[in-house]
């Protein structure tokens, strides 16, 4: 794990790092000193014209400096094998290694140079041989950087207001091909911020079915602690719905990262109330959208019987159960539905004071409703105890994880940790651990299974209202290709995203388009049936 210290500095990559670069590179040098030694016994009676002897001498010095190279290459990736992530020792000699193949670099240069001005000069031998002269100049290709992930971020929702188990969902995923209509046109609702094309409103058409008259008022504005959302009606379910985008730009990102707590100003019996910052900021700038510049009274006006459901996704999610909260003074019938809120959203009173009208939706190991500051600490410190403990290699795990992510496979049967299962001494604190954590928790726990203490500035926060946990049954294609994964729905409990699970699918469970598959599958299956509440806890209308 630690950084190579190369030419007195340190470097952002482990002597751990080169096995599958070096392979690549070894594979490619191997196949090329194959070509040219091809080359050389197929073409070495042609070489007597002009200037083939400095052609013949040229081939043979290239595949001398080639052996040289495939031999340290190949010691490169060996001594990268060695070890594991925080054992470096075996592999001490890496440095001298990288600067013997760094000074390999340069005769090549040289040699390839020298070959290009022989052939340049007008030799006049096989053509062939001349072409593979030229080839082997050309291909002077070296390939030392890691790759790199993508991430996607979640987009609009839709207001498919709850049907059984929750039939509103997200629907306002990317913009569909096509749906954009440019035209200037007198519109029958309210329309704020840019959308010339009538594109951002053509997906929200053509995803949620609804007609321009159902429309009261739609915001694409976008600030820091100002989220677009629209008004809808929904005359088939009679409800009056608010919709509150997810995170979808770098406004979006930095209110969610305005994780600092503060207190929310509802009207409600609660006294705990603190709730994340960036959040609880723009629930309040929807909820002064709404009530001041007369939105809602606008959309009763039209539908006085209706009720008020509210809906987002993500960050929309968390917005949606603060603004439902905030709302309900006034609206007391008012219903929210959050799909993959996020985990720190709010104190443990108002978590308890939310479950008997919100409730909210999380597929799998979905990582955002298992996302607060206390869990963010802790998962660091369970990875720094997996690593600093960890017997195997680092390139066997990422083989393992890369055929588990094609083939499927239980990812457990793979240890990582001290061979002999001892996993007590994962209960003991790291030597310098205490400075990896950040300065607010200054109190350790040696238990693995205790929460860090945390500090006034980030308390430990709930997730919103009842949660229901749609859970993929059995094993499916690793790339949703294979097989149709199935899944089925139950009640949870709080403390069972109480912590961060890491997995294949703990980021692609949080997109719309996948949790709206899944919800459809539930749905569409009508024995896969939400469980009946446990005792005690209260029911919330789900129709």
């Amino acid at each position: 794990m630690p950084g190579m210290v190369l030419f007195g500095r340190r470097w952002a990559i482990a002597s751990d790092d080169l096995v599958f670069p070096g392979f690549f590179e070894l594979v490619v040098r191997v196949l090329w000193w194959i070509g040219i030694l091809t080359l050389y016994l197929m073409h070495r009676g042609k070489l007597d014209c002009a200037g083939g002897s400095l052609l013949s001498s040229y081939l043979i010095v290239l595949m001398i400096l080639l052996a040289l190279v495939i031999c340290t290459v190949s010691a490169i990736m060996c001594v990268s094998m060695r070890g594991t992530i925080c054992n470096p020792g075996p592999r001490k000699s890496m440095s001298k290694l990288l600067y013997i193949r760094l000074a390999l670099f340069f005769p090549e240069m040289v040699w390839a140079s020298l070959g290009a001005a022989w052939v340049a000069d007008g030799v006049q031998c096989d053509r062939t041989v001349v072409n593979g002269i030229i080839a082997t100049v050309v291909v002077r290709t070296q390939i030392w950087c890691p790759a790199t992930l993508r991430q996607a971020s979640p987009c609009f929702i839709s207001n498919r207001t709850i049907s059984g188990t929750a039939r509103s969902l997200p629907r306002w995923s990317a913009t569909p091909q096509g749906v954009c209509s440019c035209r200037s046109r007198t519109t029958d609702y309210d329309l704020v911020g840019g959308d010339q094309l009538n594109c951002h409103f053509g997906s929200i058409l053509q995803t949620t079915g609804l007609q321009y008259r159902d429309f009261i008022h739609i915001s694409f504005h976008d600030k820091v602690y100002e989220l677009p959302f629209l008004v809808a009606l929904d005359h088939r379910k009679e409800s009056v719905v608010v919709a509150v985008r997810g995170t979808m730009s770098m406004q979006d990102i930095l209110t969610d990262l305005s994780a600092e707590s503060e207190v929310l100003d509802v009207e409600c019996e609660v006294q705990d109330r603190l709730a994340h910052k960036g959040i609880s900021q723009a629930a309040r700038y929807v909820y002064r959208r709404l009530i001041h510049d007369g939105i809602l009274s606008q959309a009763f006006s039209v539908a006085p019987d209706y009720r008020l459901v509210i809906v987002g996704h993500s960050l929309g999610g968390g917005a949606a159960a603060l603004l439902a909260t905030m709302l309900r003074a006034a609206y007391p019938q008012v219903r929210c539905y959050a799909f993959a809120p996020p985990r720190g959203l709010w104190s443990k009173a108002l978590h308890e004071y939310s479950q008997s009208f919100i409730v909210s939706l999380v597929l799998g190991k979905d990582v955002i409703p298992r996302l607060s500051v206390t869990n963010l600490e802790d998962l660091k410190r369970r990875i720094l105890r997996v690593i600093a403990h960890c017997s195997k290699p680092k390139y066997k795990i990422l083989l393992h994880g890369l055929w588990y992510e094609l083939f499927g496979g239980n990812p457990n049967n793979f240890p990582t940790e001290l061979d002999g299962g001892d996993q007590e001494i994962l209960t003991q604190p790291l030597l310098g651990e205490q400075s990896l954590l950040t300065r607010w928790s200054p109190a350790y726990s040696f238990s693995s299974d205790s929460p860090l203490d945390s500090s006034p500035k980030y308390p430990p926060l709930y997730p919103p209202g009842r949660i229901i946990h749609l859970q993929e049954e059995g094993t499916s294609g690793r790339f949703g290709c294979c097989s149709a994964a199935q899944y089925s729905a139950k009640w949870s409990h709080e403390a069972e995203f109480s912590r961060i699970l890491i997995g294949p699918k703990m980021l692609t469970d949080h997109m719309p388009d996948i949790l709206m598959r899944a919800l459809d599958s539930v749905v569409s299956d009508r024995a896969a049936c939400v469980s009946c509440p446990a005792q005690g806890v209260s029911s919330v209308d789900v129709a």
